[in-house]
């Protein structure tokens, strides 16, 4: 037996609670940004992953027009920043909807540190940060894609494997889940692809 639900007889708590809840665990983009005029902004995104590999190019989804859309729109960068389970709870802070003039960097405690290319800072805490620069913005219902093309990464030596690439059991990244749940990093197993 199954419940069934729609978009015109969704759950009691409602449709996006449902998406929400089911397509679980979600990674955590942290974007920081720099507005127009300067102002340092930090912000959590679960709607995340690559939408391209050639070019690089990474997807955020942002349910409505916040600072970190205005700031995309108004400078065409951002940085996309990878938080660890130690950082859950300050990612979680940066949530907060705060004037479009208060820099989240200093709200929360966090350290900005330069970028590479792109102007807008990346978190020091943070173990990896991808520099993106705007690829496009693309309106979709009550969200907007927010597609950034990766121009550069920095990566810490201490969640590198030896093949170069990140650890997961070093890096340790939350994700987020339904309701007020967020996610530790779960236990992970190699499978080999098939072979056609």
């Amino acid at each position: 037996m199954r419940t069934l639900y729609s978009p015109d007889a969704p759950p009691p708590k409602g449709f996006y609670t449902l998406l929400t809840a089911s397509v679980t665990p979600r990674p955590i983009a942290w974007i920081s940004s720099l507005s127009a005029d300067g102002v340092r902004n930090l912000a959590p995104y679960s709607f995340f992953t690559v939408a391209s590999g050639e070019p690089p190019i990474l997807s955020v989804t942002s349910l409505g027009h916040k600072d970190s859309w205005r700031n995309i729109r108004d400078t065409g960068e951002f940085v996309v920043n990878i938080g660890t389970e130690s950082l859950m709870e300050v990612m979680n802070e940066t949530s907060a909807p705060l004037p479009a003039d208060v820099d989240e960097f200093e709200v929360v405690g966090v350290h900005a540190e330069a970028s590479d290319v792109v102007a807008a800072p990346r978190v020091a805490e943070a173990p990896i940060a991808f520099e993106c620069r705007r690829h496009d913005i693309i309106e979709v219902g009550n969200g907007t894609l927010l597609l950034g093309e990766v121009v550069s990464v920095a990566v810490d030596d201490d969640v590198l494997a030896e093949d170069g690439l990140p650890d997961f059991g070093s890096l340790l990244p939350p994700s987020r889940l339904g309701r007020l749940e967020w996610g530790y990093a779960p236990q992970t197993r190699w499978i080999a692809r098939p072979k056609g």
